[in-house]
């Protein structure tokens, strides 16, 4: 008898189990990655979009709380900041939607928003990975547990953050890593990232982490957790909402959170272990990757070309596959190095 769960087939549940732990990992190591790869996928699949955007919100909330678990063991979840961008966030995803709105009823929505969206991903794909390779932005901490209560050194700290750091507009906040900037500046930056956000309507991790690090100057690992633990809030109440109407799909949900209970504290892990630079290449080039699948997908739209959704879905799992197992090849070198290093020592 074929193995069946909620009447999903064992090879159905195998498949959705091992993009758990894709997604998992990417997730946890990036805080970003969920529903930008399991809406698009289940919509390919042939799900109907409000089950495509429940089930992977749902998905997202459950594997957000078991990275951000794993993060604060390590010491990488900044509670007072992840506060602050809730709130700020919030106020600026209601904005987002207002001009949202304005532009569905002019016509313009869909083509405006898929041209941002496109934009916006390979904007910051470049600038991350540019930066990353030049090796500015520096490394911002060890790899050591404790390092995320460790001062932050002023040469690893980006430029715009120092700048937005120089405005000591009270009350100033001092986060992890001995980071002091104004709470002002903290609520600028989480309003325009919710309204970015709310504009797109995503989830906004791609958005947010490198925010955290580029405009606040907080260390990517730190930026990571806190953003998990921001998403951890959204996620819970789009889930909430969302399963009100019955529109999460326990079949989808449960063989992805299976898998993805390994692969996001995996992740997680490997943050620790990866240099900074590694962290933010891989990122860059996920989303460079991702801006394209987008934009395949979109030209599919437009010219009536439904074979180039399954183009766009093969080039975000393609892409997920490739920067996933860098990942873990990375950490693995850094492993072995640390083990050589111990035992160089001990000898």
């Amino acid at each position: 008898m074929t193995l069946e769960i909620l009447g999903v087939a064992a090879p159905l549940l195998a498949m959705f189990a091992g993009f758990g732990v894709l997604i998992g990992l990417l997730f946890g190591f990036f805080g970003m990655g969920g529903s930008f790869l399991v809406t698009p996928a289940l919509m390919v699949m042939g799900y109907k979009t409000d089950v495509a955007v429940a089930s992977g919100l749902a998905f997202v909330f459950a594997t957000a709380v078991i990275a951000t678990l794993k993060h604060r063991d390590l010491g990488q979840v900044d509670y007072k900041l992840g506060v602050l961008m809730i709130a700020g966030t919030t106020v600026g995803i209601e904005v987002g939607k207002i001009g949202l709105h304005a532009l569905q009823a002019m016509g313009v929505a869909d083509t405006v928003v898929s041209i941002i969206y496109v934009g916006l991903l390979g904007g910051i794909g470049v600038f991350i990975t540019y930066n990353a390779t030049k090796g500015d932005g520096g490394g911002g901490i060890s790899h050591d547990a404790d390092a995320a209560h460790a001062e932050v050194d002023a040469d690893d700290i980006p430029d715009i953050a120092k700048t937005i750091q120089s405005y000591r507009v009270p009350p100033m906040m001092e986060l992890r890593g001995g980071v002091k900037v104004s709470l002002w500046m903290i609520l600028v930056v989480a309003f325009a990232t919710g309204l970015l956000s709310g504009f797109l309507g995503v989830g906004g991790g791609f958005i947010r982490m490198p925010a955290l690090f580029y405009l606040i100057g907080v260390p990517v690992p730190i930026a990571v957790g806190t953003d998990l633990f921001e998403i951890v809030f959204s996620g819970g109440i789009g889930s909430f909402l969302y399963a009100i109407d019955g529109a999460v799909n326990l079949s989808i949900v449960v063989p992805l959170l299976a898998g993805s209970a390994l692969g996001a504290r995996m992740g997680a892990a490997a943050t620790s272990l990866v240099e900074e630079d590694d962290i933010k290449v891989y990122f860059g080039v996920m989303l460079l990757l991702g801006a394209i699948a987008v934009a395949v997908r979109k030209v599919g739209d437009v010219i009536e070309m439904p074979v180039l959704d399954s183009v766009s879905l093969a080039i975000i799992i393609g892409a997920a596959t490739l920067v996933a197992g860098a990942v873990v090849v990375s950490s693995v070198r850094e492993m072995r190095a640390e083990s050589q290093t111990s035992t160089s020592t001990a000898d």
